[in-house]
């Protein structure tokens, strides 16, 4: 019987050392950073992995993130400096680099993400705000990110945080201004079209009227041009038919009845009432041509 309570004491105390012995040891895994608090209080921090001790039932353990942390926000409107209004939606991101701050002044990454929340709100309305439309959109983008990231990280600073980056994922008009300034840039390129349009029909007509002008003096001088070389070339064959009467007078006078012959005595097109014995048959009546002989009235 004896033997038998002394064994039951045996096993709880090896139970008891058991329990003990493994709440006096803790594993911090490589993503993790612990914060040792006896009654409460901090008393360690403990950054690199692996096993750790701890008292039992006296110290607890905080575990903290150490990775990089994301921090959407969401849309809001700000102000520019040209009193244009903007959409933008940006995050951050943010690690924690002091646990001990972190734990004593926000306690958890949920009041961290909020807190940060609102501080990448004013920051953003601080330094967009002093930003134009066109600097904020395409110009000094980089540069003012740069600025917004380096006021959050001054203000995250004290709660032991440091914030690795921010960025604007996106910087637009509101719905409403985006379409009125679709519309603006729509009729600008539609009058700069007419214009253009209007410009090109000029050009062709200018281009048109001088091809016509053009084709005007072309004309004007090929025609009197082939009118000078008629001119010459019938001066020539009226030289050449004088040179031909004065080497033939008799010749020439018959080669030209011949061709009087040929064009008024077109075969179905030509009626003449003329006397047998008139000057124009004159070689119908003598080869030679000569006139017929007058007979004097007896």
């Amino acid at each position: 019987m004896m033997m038998k309570g002394w064994a039951g004491l045996i096993v709880v105390l090896f139970a008891l050392a058991a329990i003990v012995g493994y709440s006096s040891v803790f594993i911090v895994h490589q993503n993790q950073q612990a914060l040792v608090l006896r009654l409460g209080e901090p008393i360690r921090i403990v950054t690199e992995p692996g096993l750790q001790f701890k008292i039992p039932l006296v110290d607890g353990v905080v575990y903290i993130d150490k990775r990089i942390l994301d921090l959407e926000n969401p849309s809001q409107e700000v102000i520019a400096s040209d009193q244009k209004r903007l959409v933008v939606d940006a995050f951050a991101r943010f690690k924690i680099s002091d646990p001990l701050k972190f734990y004593q002044s926000l306690g958890s990454v949920e009041s961290a993400n909020s807190r940060l929340t609102s501080i990448l709100n004013s920051a953003l309305r601080r330094v967009l705000g002093e930003a134009t439309f066109i600097q904020v959109v395409r110009d000094e983008r980089e540069l003012l990110m740069s600025r917004i990231r380096e006021q959050v990280n001054r203000e995250g600073s004290n709660f032991g945080i440091n914030v690795v980056d921010v960025r604007i994922r996106r910087a637009d008009l509101p719905d409403a201004n985006s379409q009125a300034v679709f519309q603006r840039m729509q009729t600008e390129r539609q009058r700069e079209a007419a214009e253009i349009r209007a410009g090109g029909n000029q050009l062709a007509q200018t281009i048109r009227a001088k091809a016509d002008r053009d084709v005007t003096v072309t004309v004007a001088e090929a025609t009197s041009r082939g009118e000078q070389i008629r001119g010459e070339g019938d001066a020539t064959r009226n030289r050449i038919f004088a040179e031909a009467f004065e080497k033939d007078r008799e010749f020439f006078g018959f080669y030209r009845s011949m061709q009087a012959y040929e064009q008024g005595l077109k075969h179905g097109d030509t009626r003449l009432l003329l006397s047998p014995d008139s000057d124009f048959f004159r070689y119908f009546n003598d080869p030679a041509g000569r006139a017929p002989a007058v007979t004097a009235p007896r």
